[in-house]
């Protein structure tokens, strides 16, 4: 059996508080978004475990996850 193809103009599923979020890529490589950097780099610390960070507690801000529940 043939493979369906997928609509390329289809969006994709993302979080609702990031509704509208686009991103592209032009020729010279050069990445465009309709977001700020820092809004979306807001988004990803508070989303998003780093398993880099996970057992560091000398970044400001950022608590472990066991100790947020105590």
């Amino acid at each position: 059996m043939a493979k369906k193809k997928s609509n390329p103009r289809q969006k994709p599923k993302v979080n609702k508080q990031l509704d509208g979020f686009e991103i592209s890529i032009n020729s010279f490589g050069e990445i465009h978004t309709n977001y700020d950097i820092d809004k979306l780099n807001a988004f990803l610390n508070e989303n998003i475990d780093d398993k880099k960070l996970r057992g560091r507690n000398d970044i400001p801000g950022r608590m472990n996850k066991k100790r947020k529940k105590q």
